[in-house]
């Protein structure tokens, strides 16, 4: 199965979505499609199947200097169908929902299937791994559908991009503030009695302030995204702070060449996460396109770092009952005191490796990372701290991380720390090390913990980067 951009991977089981609620379809009506498409697949000949129908709604304004800019309605919708003849696969979809239009694309994954080689890896979930009867309907409250037009959501963006400009006279410009409203609902099911489906949704708010004029422009931007718009902060708040952030940066430097201690934003070091994750994903290891090939077992982290994964916290935006295959997701330990417990793995790449998927065909679920030696008073100032001399890093530019080697290079801008203390933003720097050493260097993690998307990190302090200036 796949979720298309609308349509967040991460839902939940929430009480069948009416039309009332935004959508043209009904859950009955996605049911019957997916009964429908599996008994024209079964009929065709085919070994084994799977069908997915989705829906997909939003709305998104945009705003700049108080002139709406953009208003934009999305709406879509699919079938997707994926044969198997043995080990053999083909796949096809349609957004038309007309008898005839299903018997088509069912036929024309069918006749893709008889044309395609032979995969052994190919092949649906092992029933024992599915999702099944009440596992595929746990409720995790994630469908929030926001009631709301164009015109109170230009209005929100107004509020938001006003509160920016009003902090300070050298908020100059804006690159503009942003409202998103989106939400969805599927259902999927396959030859081996999965069936399951639900829906959810993600709202979203953001704005660009622009500091100081000319050469000495810098700019920032914040954002709040939840499930639910009550759970969003204030427009006046993200305003005011994309500006403190954007204002913190003027005056910026550049700085000599050096290695030093470097200290990772929160909303930053959620990225390294994300590569620890990419690295031991079941792609990358079975095409041994990564720098932690055979690293089960393995202490890739110090023994104070741990990451968890909870794939059914109620409204998370990482939460679901299920993967993309209909496997059931489960809490565990993915890293424990520094050593590797757990991949990330779909059944394809599972079986490329001669292992059982762990329930991630679509990606990770609710990942904490946490050091043991963390206190409850060790927010940024203390991290600032025990940083003592060196980069705190806000920014960082460009896609320098090679998989493969570990070698990471990127852009950065941030702030140069002395005595504990920010001295000066820095900019125009680039900030270089090797992943495998960077995650054995990690000194100390805050507990100024950020959520980005299915990630949960704080600040991230390593021992010594090369940082390179002019």
């Amino acid at each position: 199965m796949s979720r298309n951009t609308t349509r967040s991977r991460s839902s939940s089981a929430s009480p069948a979505p009416t039309s009332s609620q935004g959508f043209a379809h009904s859950r009955e009506q996605f049911e019957q499609l997916v009964e429908d498409a599996l008994k024209m697949a079964k009929n065709l000949g085919a070994s084994d199947a799977i069908a997915e129908v989705s829906e997909g709604a939003g709305l998104s304004v945009s705003v700049r200097k108080g002139e709406i800019e953009n208003v934009e309605r999305n709406r879509d919708k699919s079938i997707g169908v994926t044969v198997y003849l043995g080990q053999r696969r083909g796949n096809a979809s349609t957004s038309d929902f007309s008898r005839e239009a299903l018997e088509q694309t069912v036929r024309a994954a069918y006749d893709i299937a008889r044309y395609t080689a032979e995969d052994p890896a190919a092949g649906l979930p092992d029933e024992t791994d599915l999702a099944l009867g009440d596992a595929a309907r746990l409720d995790l409250d994630l469908f929030h559908p926001w009631n709301i037009n164009a015109d109170q959501a230009a209005e929100i963006a107004r509020r938001c991009e006003a509160a920016a400009i009003k902090t300070d006279k050298r908020i100059t410009n804006s690159e503009g503030a942003g409202v998103s409203a989106q939400q969805s609902h599927f259902f999927a099911g396959n030859t081996r009695g999965f069936r399951g489906g639900y829906a959810s949704s993600r709202h979203s708010l953001s704005v660009a302030p622009i500091a100081g004029r000319g050469d000495g422009m810098q700019r920032d931007a914040w954002y709040t995204s939840m499930r639910a718009p009550e759970d969003m902060s204030s427009p006046e708040a993200v305003g005011r702070y994309a500006a403190e952030r954007a204002l913190s940066r003027l005056k910026s430097r550049k700085i000599a060449t050096c290695e030093v201690p470097v200290l990772f934003e929160s909303t930053l070091a959620a990225g390294l996460l994300g590569a620890y994750v990419q690295a031991t994903s079941g792609g990358a290891l079975y095409r041994k396109a990564t720098f932690l090939v055979d690293s089960l077992g393995q202490r890739i982290f110090p023994e104070h770092i741990s990451i968890d994964e909870d794939p059914h916290i109620r409204k998370a935006k990482g939460s679901a009952p299920f993967d993309d295959e209909g496997v059931i997701t489960r809490a565990r330990k993915v890293v424990d005191a520094g050593v590797t417990q757990g991949y990330f793995l779909s059944s394809y790449s599972a079986r490329k490796l001669g292992m059982r998927t762990t329930g991630h065909a679509g990606g990770s679920q609710n990942l904490t990372f946490c050091s043991k030696l963390t206190k409850a008073s060790d927010n940024l100032d203390a991290m600032l701290k025990k940083l003592g001399r060196g980069l705190f890093v806000i920014e960082l530019m460009g896609q320098g991380v090679n998989y493969v080697t570990g070698d990471y290079s990127r852009g950065a801008a941030g702030f140069w720390v002395e005595g504990g203390k920010i001295a000066y933003p820095v900019h125009e720097i680039t900030i270089a090390g090797n992943l495998r050493d960077m995650f054995q260097q990690i000194a100390a993690v805050g507990a100024d913990t950020y959520n980005m998307g299915t990630k949960t990190i704080g600040s991230v302090l390593i021992e010594r980067m090369k940082v390179a200036g002019h």
